[in-house]
């Protein structure tokens, strides 16, 4: 364990520059008195790292020192063959390098290893796409994908949700990112805050022009922290609604993660037909209406009243589509002779009253 620790320990230096005993230790899951034991062992060991004290020092290797130490143990070689994305790579261009680069990795192992790896690739594959989803190509993905390696600007005619529905910038295209087999660009200029589909791109031009991206920037961080905040910027109408047992227990199937959390997080104690209230939070109430209609007569919305009109209204005008379906034009005698809002109001009581 410990000899893998030092190699680790080397090629962060290599890798990274100067590093400070905490950032050493808190990558390496070791307390920083460690870190100071190892780098005595590997100064004596001959491996050329020099420390500098106080205020904006840290360790580094001095004269460009580079390591080639850089063995496999078995469970890191099985790792390799699952940390490829296929079709990502055919998408950028880069599937035959890829699958190159990994024959070469393959014949550099030993024999036992080359074997073990070779069973991870029959025996586990991985899909990144969600269920019901296809890949996407977009056609402007490679042209953005070389306009990022080589950090020149774009000019982009895109297509957007509101109004005015198609608009063009100018951009620095910082980074490229596949969700869910869906490919984002962030980029640097206007609607720098969000990344943007690269299938809503009607129209790219790619310039000469360079430009400069920030020193340090953890894209993965960026990502976390985007899709972190991202549900608090969306979801902003805050309902309270009164949930059947048989539903609460089917909500990770019906309803996105974010609103199952706020479930879990603000349900009170069931009352005594098992039903719960709880306050979620949803994107507005044109957005929310057929969401929550989808659930059925398992979940009654107590607030806010708008909302509230706007499902009565919805599953109103459903109920008379189909009473009226047989050509007739009439309903049932009665079932129309009350507003939309009544007769789903009646519904719900009904749907919470005891069972005999």
């Amino acid at each position: 364990m410990r000899a893998a620790r030092l190699l680790s320990l080397v090629l962060l230096l290599q890798n990274r520059g100067r590093l400070t005993a905490g950032e050493l230790a808190e990558e390496l899951g070791v307390s920083v008195r460690t870190v100071y034991r190892d780098i005595d062992a590997l100064s004596g060991a001959g491996i050329p790292v020099y420390g500098d004290a106080g205020h904006g020092g840290g360790y580094e290797l001095l004269g460009g020192y580079r390591t080639r130490l850089t063995g496999l143990h078995a469970e890191e070689a099985e790792s390799l063959f699952l940390a490829g994305l296929p079709g990502a790579a055919a998408d950028l261009g880069l599937g035959e390098v890829l699958a190159a680069a990994q024959l070469k990795l393959t014949a550099a192992l030993p024999p036992p290893l080359r074997d073990r790896a070779g069973r991870i690739r029959e025996r586990f594959h991985l899909d990144a796409l969600g269920w019901y989803r296809e890949q996407e190509s977009p056609s402007a993905l490679a042209a953005l994908a070389d306009a990022v390696w080589n950090q020149r600007r774009i000019r982009v005619r895109y297509r957007r949700w509101a109004e005015p529905q198609e608009v063009g910038s100018a951009r620095g295209p910082k980074r490229a990112g596949l969700n869910a087999g869906v490919w984002f660009l962030r980029a640097a200029g206007a609607g720098a805050g969000r990344p943007h589909p690269v299938a809503a791109i009607l129209r790219l031009d790619v310039g000469e022009d360079g430009f400069e991206r920030p020193d340090g920037f953890d894209l993965a961080a960026h990502w976390q922290d985007y899709l972190t905040t991202y549900d608090a910027r969306r979801l902003r109408l805050q309902a309270s609604v009164r949930i059947a047992p048989a539903l609460l227990s089917a909500l990770p199937d019906r309803l996105d993660a974010a609103l199952v959390r706020a479930v879990e997080a603000s349900a009170g104690p069931p009352d005594a037909d098992g039903w719960v209230t709880a306050t979620v939070p949803l994107e507005s109430v044109d957005l929310a209406v057929p969401t929550l209609l989808s659930l059925g007569a398992d979940i009654e919305v107590l607030a806010p009243e708008e909302l509230r009109r706007g499902i009565a209204e919805a599953a109103g005008a459903v109920c008379d589509r189909y009473r009226s379906s047989d050509g007739s034009g009439r309903a049932e005698a009665g079932a129309l002779s009350s507003s939309p809002a009544d007769r789903v109001a009646s519904s719900a009581t009904a749907a919470r009253a005891p069972k005999p």
